[in-house]
Order: structure tokens, then sequence, then C-alpha cells
């Protein structure tokens, strides 16, 4: 590589505190001083492929891989030997997700210039992230013997043996770090969690207590505390806790920590007294006091938020109160006061987050499910009509119209929108195949089972193995009573790829049934039975109906009796039916 271009690397991949343009002003000062028989006169100087990579770095640095990637395509046909421009193509492709292709690049960037740390770095790295290990970790391991300074080097290479399960071998690196290095708290933690993981807690202790000796730090202290909170002593961690907190008096995993002994302890008032500290506490950020909050109402004990509703309210008002335009912490209390039955409070919240943050998909989303889930169906499909106008692309908006749609009985509407899905992502089958089956569905509660079959097929050419398809189409054959064969063998690949499934178990039991079967029937039904068939009304009838056709006619009528308390109007004219099949069978 010429100067002219290690200039540009440089200055790019040590990260200066600059933008590109700026960069890229500095790369012209830096060319007219290497050529300077390039006059200003001469406006722009006519370096050719030099410009044209100045111009590609220009484009990836802000944001336009797909035209850098092009315009470097350019340069290697002019010039194959440029290494600079596959590196670059490299870091193109990486952004476009197409790993392959980067491999690809860089290797041809190796292959030019063996002797570049960064080539050789970036490819290592792409290894690893592409679960190559085995030559991810050859690559670091040639790289560190040519570079034994690059600490980086050391830390990837640890984090493959991690993966690989190579623990010796990282413990064995780590040490190294300490010799070239000397002792730190990011790998003291790390050796710590790796003799924890191997199940060998005394060693892991011992590794913290011997940093500690020499060195303060909040962290290790806070992982002694965390230690001695495992072991069961609340004593020694609460005193590891405070001493970290001496250092750094708002060091969350201490701040926590310490509100965990008071917690174990059943010390209330102290707990919450720390949990407020968290959250006035300017050093944790918004996001790690959300988590907490979250995991109060989402994993807590149920119990201990029934018992403490007052108190957890003023920490999740507090935290209100202290960020009220932070988008996190609305959506945490609106999730928040749903959880607890405040509906009103939570689309408060929610709707306030989505006003605030309109460019946000997770924020809208989590909006328009809240108002799914308390059924509010006109207001999903008004929000999710908004949502399409800033989003169209997002057919997951479409969906939860469809929601709306099939519990308001629009089907034709549910129709209309599963075909647009199907038109924006004519290439994503995740998409389009729910799209498709959702269509024959709707079709057949429309009465038109032509249309049903058709988009049934559809979705079956896509994938002939996509199960609620083939389950829903033999079972609306079965009804039918017709091409039972066919409905047969659809559903029998149901039943083999979900053995347990209820569902798929009633539709091939009512199928055998219907060829007269009842008693390879029974069977299927009495699985079902075991695994949430007793919930449904449709199970629950069939199987009756397949014990009365096998003349065990009081065990019929026990599972009728079920179906009969499980009828909510699934099965119109249930008791009905029941009652001429028993009054049939009297005086038998």
């Amino acid at each position: 590589m010429n100067l002219y271009y290690f200039c540009i690397l440089y200055l790019i991949e040590i990260k200066l505190d600059m933008t590109i343009k700026k960069s890229y002003i500095l790369f012209t000062v830096v060319a007219l001083v290497l050529f300077p028989r390039l006059s200003a006169a001469q406006g722009r100087p006519s370096l050719g492929v030099s410009w044209s990579i100045v111009d590609a770095v220009t484009m990836y640095g802000n944001g336009q891989y797909v035209q850098a990637k092009s315009l470097l395509n350019k340069v290697v046909t002019v010039k194959p030997s440029e290494d600079a421009a596959y590196y670059y193509m490299g870091l193109c492709d990486l952004h476009l997700s197409d790993y392959k292709a980067a491999v690809s690049e860089f290797k041809k960037a190796v292959s030019i210039d063996p002797g570049n740390y960064w080539y050789r770095d970036k490819l290592a790295v792409l290894y690893s992230m592409t679960g190559n290990e085995d030559l991810a970790e050859d690559m670091f391991v040639k790289l560190l013997a040519d570079f034994p300074g690059k600490s980086d080097l050391y830390y990837n290479l640890v984090n493959i043996y991690i993966k690989q399960k190579q623990y010796d071998k990282a413990l064995s690196t780590l040490d190294s770090i300490e010799t070239v290095f000397g002792k730190s708290e990011e790998v003291t933690s790390t050796r710590y969690g790796i003799l924890n993981s191997r199940n060998k807690p005394e060693e892991a202790f011992k590794a913290l207590l011997d940093y500690n000796k020499d060195n303060s730090s909040p962290t290790i202290l806070s992982l002694l505390g965390d230690h001695e909170m495992s072991e069961y002593k609340d004593s020694s961690a609460m005193a590891y806790y405070n001493e970290a907190l001496s250092l750094y008096k708002g060091y969350a995993p201490a701040l926590f920590g310490k509100a965990e002994v008071f917690r174990i302890r059943r010390d209330y008032d102290n707990y919450f007294s720390v949990m407020h500290s968290v959250v006035q506490e300017d050093n944790i950020p918004s996001q790690v006091k959300c988590r907490y909050i979250s995991a109060l109402f989402r994993q807590g004990d149920p119990r201990f938020l029934q018992t403490f509703l007052p108190r957890v309210d003023s920490l999740v008002n507090e935290c209100i109160g202290i960020y009220p335009g932070d988008t996190t912490v609305l959506q945490t209390a609106g999730l928040y006061f749903y959880s607890t039955g405040r509906n009103d409070k939570a689309k408060t919240y929610l709707r306030k987050n989505v006003e605030l943050d309109p460019g946000s998909v997770s924020a809208t989303a989590t909006y328009i499910q809240f108002l799914a889930y308390t059924k509010d169906w006109k207001a999903v499909i008004s929000e999710s009509d908004k949502a399409l106008e800033r989003f169209p692309e997002e057919t997951g908006f479409l969906e939860m119209k469809n929601m709306a749609y099939y519990n308001l009985k629009e089907y034709k509407n549910v129709i209309l929108s599963c075909e647009k899905i199907i038109s924006i992502a004519q290439d994503d089958t995740s998409r389009t195949l729910p799209a498709y089956s959702s269509m024959g569905d709707m079709y057949h509660e429309m009465g038109d089972s032509k249309k049903a079959y058709q988009a049934y097929e559809k979705a079956l050419k896509i994938n002939p193995d996509y199960l609620p398809v083939l389950n829903n189409y033999a079972y609306y054959l079965s009804v039918e009573n017709k091409k039972l064969k066919k409905a047969y063998s659809m559903s029998k690949r149901t039943i083999e790829k979900e053995p347990d499934n209820a569902t798929y178990l009633d539709t091939f039991g009512w199928i055998l049934h219907l060829q007269g079967l009842d008693l390879e029937a029974k069977a299927f039904f009495k699985h079902a039975m075991l695994y949430g068939g007793k919930e449904s009304v449709t199970v629950l009838d069939h199987y009756a109906e397949v014990l009365y056709a096998l003349k065990e006619y009081d065990l019929a009528s026990v599972y009728w009796d079920y179906a009969k308390q499980k009828n909510k109007g699934e099965i119109p004219g249930l008791e009905k039916k029941i009652k001429e099949k028993l009054d049939a069978i009297k005086g038998k």
C-alpha cells in the first residue's frame, strides 16, 4: 500500500475524533503535501483511483454502503491490486450483512498486503462472527505473534476459547495478559466467570480476593458481594457492597446488591430507601433503572408486588418525575400499570410514548398491542392505519389490523390486508406464507371453500410442511366429508411433526372416525385429552362421538357433559344433538 492510502487508513482506523467530512479535507491536505507538483490552480488533484477510494470512504462514512461498494468495484476493475479498495468493500458488505462477500473481500486485501494488521484483524473478527472459530483462532494466534503488544488480540482469543468451551486455554491466555499488561478488573472478572461456570467457587473467590488485596475496585468488590450472597453470607456481602459504594457512591451493581440484601432480610424500609437512591442516582442510566423495575412486576414474587404496590408505585412515579420525556421510562410505566390492572394509566403513558417518539416502531407496536389486549378493536385499526402511514413497509401493523378485523368478524377486510402483505413482501415467505394461510381461513369463515382451498394450495406451494395450513385444510375437508384420503395424508404429517398437539390429534382422530376407524381414532383422542384436549368443546364432542360409535355410551355421556359445560356457543345446538343421541340408545 502506498503512503497516500496509508494516511487514509491511518486517519480512519485510529478513530480520530472527527467526522468523515473533516477527514476528507485532511486527506486533501495530506495529498497536496505529499504531491507538491499538484497546484491549487489545477483544482481537484487528478489522482484517479486514489480519489475514487477517498470518495468511496466518504460515502461509507455517510452510510451509503451500496454506492461506496459500487464505486470500489470500479476501482478494482481498473486496478485489481488495490488492497484498500477490497478492505472497504468488505466493510460495506459487513454493514449490508453479506458476510460471505465480506470474507472474500477481506481475504483479497490480506493476500495483497499480508502484513497489514487491520486487514487480518477484521478477517479474524469476521470468522469469529460467522462461527468459523478455528480459522479465527489460527489468525489471532498468528497476529499475536506479529503484534504482541495488541491487547485486543488476547481478549479476542479469550472470547473464542470461551465460545469453544476451551476454558484451560482461556485461563492460560488471561495469565498471558496479566504477564504482559498486569492485573486488571476485566481479566479478573473474566477469570472469575470462567471458574464459576466450571463449578470452582473457591478458586473463583480467591481470584477476586487476590486482586482486591492490592487494588481498590468497586467492580471487584461488588462481585465479591455477589459471591457471598450466593453463599448465603448476607453480612459479608453487605460489607463488600458498602466498601464498593465508599469508592463510587452511585455504583449500580453495589446499590442493587445492597437492596437485595435488605429484601432477603425482609427489611423493606431500607430496601425501598436504597431503591429510591437508585432512581435518584444520576450516574445510573434510566434504562438500567427501568430494567430492574420491570423485573419487579414481570418476574418478581406476585405477593411482594401485591403487598407493596403503593411503594412500588412511588418508585415508578418518581422515575417518571425525573425522566418525563424518556421513552424507556414511559414504556416501562405503561407496562407496569397494565400488569397491575390500571389500564387508563397504562394507556396514558404508552400513548405519550408514541407521541414523543413517533419514529419508533417498537413504541408504536407496544401501544397497539396494549389496545389489542384491552380488546379496543376499533382503536387497534385506527392506530395501525396511522402506523402504516409512518412505516409503510412494516407489515406487522397489517397483521395487528387483521386481529381486530377478525374479532369484529370483518373477514373480507382481513383478506384485503393479507393481499397488501403479499404485495409488500412478495419475496419474503416468512410473511406471505401466513398471509395465504389467513386468507384461506377467512374464505372458509365466509363459506367460500373453493377460494379457501386455493389460498391453502398457494401456501403449501411455498412450504409443503406448513402445519397450520395442513391441519386446517384437512379438517375443513373432513367437515365437508370429501377427499378424505387427501385429508388423511395432510393430517398425518401434522401429528408426525407435533405428536402432542391436541388440535392436530383431534383432526386426525376425526378423519379416522369418518373413515370408520373408530378404534384407531380413540387412541388419538385419548392422547389429545392428556395435552389440553379437555379445554376444547370441539375435541370433547368429537371424542364423545367416537365413544358413542364404539357403543361406550356411559363414557360418551361423561365427555358430552364436559362438552356442554365448556360450550359457549361454539357448537350451536349441541345440547339438542346430545339429547337425541342419548335418547336413541335408551333401553339398549
